[in-house]
């Protein structure tokens, strides 16, 4: 059996049930613009699901009306393949060179601009520092979906949007490594992920201590994309920071995707280029998605 599995990233998600219609209504509307077959044959059975962590770790749910209007307009735009605008202003150049000598100089962090970004990395400090065993709990619903799949022998595609990618490294390097399971996921989409901040890379398991680096061993290809101004995906390349994986054989391949990806998502605030339900109907994320379809 084929089975896509999508853990969200920050911020409080509408009903989990919700949640995953929209998220797979974007995932089907991307797909079927460059595979309209592949599209039809993932829409005929039930191989989506999402793994909903939000409402463990805010305590909150979000009303699914503030976000469907937009999801609608996006859908209803159609395949966009220019850029949306200036995804780069001035405002986002300088929050970006301070979010970058953040991530090296942590005590900068006070000083950027944008009070989103701000929020995001005190709440992935949070789950860094395990507060009330929440990044335990958090990742113990994706890897109870994983040691199901594995026990059927599915072939999982695993999608892990912004701080979900972060959750997806680390109960993918718990499983393989507490509990020898091997090759649970045969392909890692990250989508607007973190991974490549040097702050996040000191804290992901076994990469924060002193001891040599190790790695999860159970993913057999890592496939990277991020959008253009996407300031959560700071570090839009992932090969060269995980280089390690594939010389220590802990995974075949790991490919980017960094240019000429364009996240459309427009709100009442205007653009918002790390939105997943952007990203899930660019043309390139659909792309690899179908791909993975027909090759697993």
């Amino acid at each position: 059996m084929k089975r896509i599995i999508f853990i969200h990233g920050k911020n409080p998600k509408p009903p989990a049930a919700e949640h995953a219609r929209l998220l797979r209504r974007c995932l089907l509307h991307g797909v079927a613009q460059v595979d309209p077959a592949t599209a039809t044959e993932i829409a005929a059975g039930n191989s989506f699901s999402l793994v909903a962590w939000s409402k463990l770790f805010y305590g909150i749910e979000r009303d699914i009306e503030q976000v469907r209007p937009w999801v609608e307009r996006l859908l209803q735009a159609g395949p966009q393949a220019a850029p949306p605008g200036d995804a780069r202003p001035l405002k986002y150049r300088l929050a970006r060179t301070l979010y970058k000598l953040g991530d090296r100089f942590h005590w900068l962090i006070p000083l950027i601009p944008d009070r989103r970004i701000k929020r995001s990395i005190q709440e992935t400090e949070i789950y860094f520092s395990n507060r009330d065993n929440i990044a335990c709990r958090v990742r113990e619903p994706l890897k109870q979906v994983l040691r199901e799949a594995a026990g059927g022998n599915d072939k999982v595609l695993l999608i892990g949007h912004s701080m979900g990618s972060i959750i997806a490294y680390d109960a993918l390097w718990e499983l393989h490594h507490l509990e020898g399971m091997d090759r649970c996921v045969d392909c890692l989409l990250t989508i607007g992920s973190p991974l490549g901040m040097h702050y996040v890379q000191r804290h992901l398991i076994g990469l924060n201590g002193d001891h040599p680096h190790n790695y999860p061993g159970n993913i057999r290809r890592w496939v990277n994309i991020a959008a253009r101004g996407d300031l959560v995906a700071l570090d839009k390349s992932l090969r060269d920071d995980f280089s390690d994986m594939i010389a220590q054989q802990y995974i075949e391949q790991i490919d980017d995707h960094c240019k000429g990806i364009y996240n459309h998502y427009r709100d009442s605030r205007g653009l918002n280029v790390h939105k997943s339900y952007g990203y899930l109907v660019n043309p390139v994320v659909a792309q690899v998605i179908a791909d993975w379809w027909q090759l697993a």
